[in-house]
């Protein structure tokens, strides 16, 4: 198809009938399927692709709003893939100055691979971080002590929703309280009555993503990924913030190692808001 054919073609919402196009454009590019995450994604988000003339998809990828509703102060770029048969011919480029446009004034983040970090920084992203992807079979060791987790009921959503709130420095209700749904555990830490931690596990194609992971110090994130690996015979993975070096060691300690690394980037803002010194891991990359 002529390039000159793909920059009429019209960019168009997504929505969640349209994730198993969504998961076949993955799979066209060699990444997994996703289908758990594309239906979160497109249901917590809003996805933008264009259609292919002769089926599929041509592109597509996710922009999820936190903050107020109508007025949101963070927006997350995630998913951002184009069909390999009509790879570099601009489309990347194309859905990115379009979501960009349509975010306005809103400051914008995204986890860049290092294939996609050339065009991000070409449009005015900027590197502000990086994450280290960990994957592999957790192997138990001694408890943490002092720190005690249990699982989550519907009384901590509260506690946990203020907790998000501070951490992450944005309201990402209309998230967290899809995790019940989407998650396999949850867990929280708790001390003195107060809420100290949080952190979910959820299904992805042959692995549990451990994300949000949100705790007060990295003894508590320790716990709360010990406890969530309990029984589970799934690998774990999880994206974790490259300044928390200790949790980082302790993880390939414990059986994980290195899959990939990616660049924490931002858009109209020099940094993210929160408290980065709790916010260990994402829930997903795709969500910020």
């Amino acid at each position: 198809m002529p390039t000159l054919s793909l920059s009429v073609l019209p960019i168009r919402r997504l929505t969640p009938r349209d994730v198993t196009a969504c998961a076949d454009l993955s799979e066209d590019r060699g990444w997994p399927r996703e289908e758990h995450k594309w239906g979160l994604l497109l249901a917590a988000g809003q996805g933008y692709g264009i259609d292919d003339p002769e089926g599929g998809l041509v592109g597509a990828c996710v922009v999820t709003d936190y903050g107020p509703h109508g007025r949101p102060n963070l927006s997350a770029i995630g998913m951002v893939l184009v069909a390999e048969r009509h790879a570099r011919q601009g489309v990347g480029r194309r859905l990115m100055r379009h979501v960009v446009t349509e975010a306005g004034t809103t400051p914008l983040t995204l986890f860049a691979t290092p294939y996609g970090r050339p065009l991000y920084e070409e449009l005015g992203f900027k590197v502000t971080g990086g994450a280290e992807m960990v994957r592999g079979h957790f192997l138990p060791g001694a408890a943490e002590s002092g720190v005690s987790t249990r699982a989550a009921t519907a009384e901590d959503l509260v506690s946990i929703l203020r907790l998000d709130a501070e951490v992450f420095g944005s309201d990402r209700t209309h998230m967290i309280t899809r995790l019940p749904a989407f998650a396999d555990r949850i867990r929280v830490a708790h001390e003195d009555g107060l809420l100290i931690g949080y952190a979910a596990a959820w299904p992805n194609m042959d692995t549990h993503v451990v994300g949000p992971l949100v705790a007060r110090d990295t003894r508590t994130a320790k716990a709360l990924v010990t406890a969530l690996a309990e029984g589970g015979e799934r690998p774990l993975r999880t994206d974790i913030d490259v300044r928390h070096e200790e949790l980082l060691a302790w993880l390939k300690d414990r059986g994980l190692v290195t899959v990939t690394s990616t660049a924490v980037m931002t858009y109209g803002v020099p940094d993210l808001p929160g408290d980065w010194t709790r916010r260990f891991a994402p829930l997903t990359v795709a969500a910020g």
